[in-house]
């Protein structure tokens, strides 16, 4: 007799103001297996987790857990049931410890007194952390100052310690190191082992085909099957997911390499990173690796002027700047794309038009007043560059996808005509289709004469699409790599302090 799953879902149809996200969708995940979730943006993942979870009702379709038709009406009433999400856009409150983000809504008291047991929580938020071999985590530091990839592994710690019966994981590697992915995936299989089920949303496909069982592919809002990880492939998979061949990963390299038009010497910010000297050429792509914490990003603030340096110099094509703060740089030719599309990169409740034109008045600015005609050219001719898939440049960019919210990242500092672009994570909780335009847009825009900078925890991405790689340790250059010399064991040495 075939086992019951613990969930089981069947035709599941919603729509919103008419518009059909899904349509007549099946998943189902048996006690103790890891399933992959897989599609491109916008093929209705995200929607068929909220209506599984309650945050959504369903228009149409069953749901079972473990054998009986349940109706959540809301993510607690999933959550006692033993069903727990770990989003992709981070729960955690940035101005409360680690410690109380770890216990908010469940919080340990002394009888009902309401006093806090704050010694008794510190202790299994380190467990918890332990756990995830997170024990470098403060369970005293408030949660605003960690790095993405450590607020990623509170959420995780947290949605463990619920004694969940099924994890949802969304893209739950999409900030993490090679490390700590390992320890992730440690966990993963000891969840699997107690009969703990992992739904997991990854773009990233050699993990799924590392840890999972089954996928199930949605394309455009329908189901379009579930397969054996062991019976299927790279290729059958990517073709499930965007009805075509999708060809080469990554691009061939096109752009000829020029002169060196950034040039940094010695920079320096006391307890962050030291005598950091590189360059980058007109038409390259300088790939930028190391661990989480090793001070990759905060390098790249210091050239822009996002944060302050406490020592060395920044030359472009040979001249001296002073970069102050990051309206200088711009004003100099060079843009960031944030790691933080949400917080940093774009203005969530403005249409695309007006997070486009925020760093792009002077384009579209006649005489000191904005052109509207100008303003409508330069945001349709991005649009279209960049293939967002938009109701139009008014459409608020909250409601877009992940991945078409990284375009219309893109799309901001491709304005400005930019001499240097520095890219932190530009692929970060993108799908596999988004991931090739973003890589094809690089080479393009190498092929224009421009220098790129691309910040990754992606090694395939890193070795991939960059011509050099700079590997970063604990705040210094460990090594910089031509393409043709290095591979991933050069790379994780050079990033963990090896010779």
């Amino acid at each position: 007799m075939a086992e019951t799953p613990f969930v089981e879902m069947k035709a599941i149809q919603k729509s919103f103001s008419g518009n059909q996200v899904l349509k007549d969708v099946n998943f189902s995940i048996s006690p103790g297996e890891v399933h992959a979730l897989m599609g491109e943006n916008g093929a209705g993942k995200s929607t068929l987790i909220k209506v599984l979870t309650g945050i959504h009702k369903r228009d149409a379709g069953t749901i079972k857990l473990q054998g009986e038709e349940v109706s959540f009406n809301n993510p607690k009433q999933a959550e006692r049931e033993g069903i727990v999400v770990i989003h992709q856009e981070l729960n955690i409150i940035p101005h409360l410890t680690v410690t109380q983000n770890m216990f908010l809504g469940r919080e340990l008291t002394f009888g009902k007194s309401g006093i806090l047991k704050m010694k008794e929580m510190k202790k299994q938020t380190l467990q918890n952390l332990e756990r995830l071999g997170a024990s470098n985590i403060d369970p005293d530091e408030e949660a605003g100052n960690l790095s993405v990839g450590k607020q990623q592994m509170i959420e995780i710690a947290r949605a463990m310690s619920t004694d969940a019966k099924m994890i949802i994981m969304d893209e739950p590697t999409a900030a993490l190191t090679e490390r700590e992915i390992e320890n992730l995936f440690q966990v993963v299989h000891s969840l699997r082992e107690q009969g703990v089920s992992i739904v997991y949303v990854s773009h990233r496909m050699e993990e799924i085909f590392q840890i999972c069982d089954r996928i199930t592919v949605l394309r455009d809002g329908e189901y379009v099957g579930t397969e054996d990880i062991k019976e299927t492939s790279f290729e059958a998979i990517v073709k499930m997911m965007v009805g075509r061949e999708l060809g080469e990963r990554f691009p061939e390299r096109t752009s000829h390499i020029g002169e060196v038009v950034l040039q940094v010497e010695d920079l320096a910010r006391e307890g962050l990173f030291e005598n950091v000297s590189f360059d980058v050429h007109k038409g390259e792509i300088l790939g930028v690796a190391g661990l989480m914490g090793a001070g990759r990003t905060e390098i790249m603030e210091a050239v822009f002027g996002s944060r302050k340096k406490s020592g060395g110099n920044i030359y472009l094509n040979g001249s001296p700047l002073k970069i102050k703060h990051p309206q200088d740089a711009i004003q100099e030719g060079i843009g960031f794309i944030t790691e933080d599309r949400k917080d940093e990169g774009l203005v969530l409740d403005l249409s695309i038009r007006e997070n486009i034109a925020l760093t792009n008045m002077k384009a579209i600015s006649d005489k000191g007043w904005i052109s509207s005609t100008k303003e409508k050219q330069l945001i349709d001719d991005l649009i279209n560059k960049l293939h967002v898939r938009t109701t139009g440049r008014e459409q608020e960019v909250r409601s877009l996808s992940g991945g078409n919210q990284q375009k219309v990242v893109v799309a901001k500092w491709l304005g400005i005509k930019p001499k240097v672009l520095i890219l932190d994570e530009p692929t970060r909780g993108v799908d596999i289709g988004a991931k090739k335009e973003i890589y094809h847009i690089m080479n393009e825009l190498t092929e224009q004469g421009v220098a790129i900078i691309m910040v990754s925890s992606e090694l395939p991405e890193v070795l991939g699409i960059s011509d050099r790689i700079m590997v970063i340790h604990e705040g210094k250059v460990a090594k910089i790599l031509n393409r043709k010399d290095a591979d991933q064991e050069k790379i994780m040495q050079a990033a963990t302090g090896g010779e």
